[in-house]
């Protein structure tokens, strides 16, 4: 089946000029499914830490986000424990003008930034506001047992 003229592009660009820290490879046999690793961002609990996660292209994108999930385990208060990521343009601020690029930058920026107003994984998020600091050396225990190379 040919993939719409966008996802070629789309995938063209991101191999060609990858974003800084991220690299997505579309699978062979499916090149709406992606493979994604991002490094954990620097001055960040996730410092050091290299993240698998897998993106996949719904059949009616770019009118419907793209579906990411993180495969390795990591203690944020915005992904939860199957890995799914709680980011307002996956689900309702998605507009066809974002693309994958902006999407794995926004999931980026995430980890440098936890919110733990907007969770999703709720114990995370308490334990954050409880006392940060100790959720902060949590994530970086985690990264450290989980997002090895």
């Amino acid at each position: 089946m040919a993939l719409p003229r966008r996802i070629v592009k789309e995938t063209e660009r991101l191999l060609a000029d990858p974003a800084p820290e991220i690299s997505a490879t579309p699978h062979d046999d499916n090149l709406r499914y992606f493979d994604v690793i991002i490094a954990g961002p620097t001055q960040s609990p996730f410092e050091g830490g290299v993240f698998r996660l897998e993106l996949y292209l719904p059949e009616d994108y770019p009118m419907a986000p793209p579906k990411v999930r993180f495969l390795t385990k990591i203690y944020h208060p915005n992904i939860d424990k199957l890995g799914r990521i709680c980011l307002d343009i996956l689900k309702d601020k998605w507009s066809p003008a974002l693309q994958i690029r902006t999407v794995l930058l926004s999931i980026q920026a995430l980890l440098s930034a936890p919110n733990p107003d907007d969770p999703l994984a709720n114990d995370v998020a308490q334990h954050w506001k409880e006392n940060e600091k100790d959720a902060i050396s949590t994530a970086h225990e985690w990264t450290r047992m989980y997002a090895q190379k």
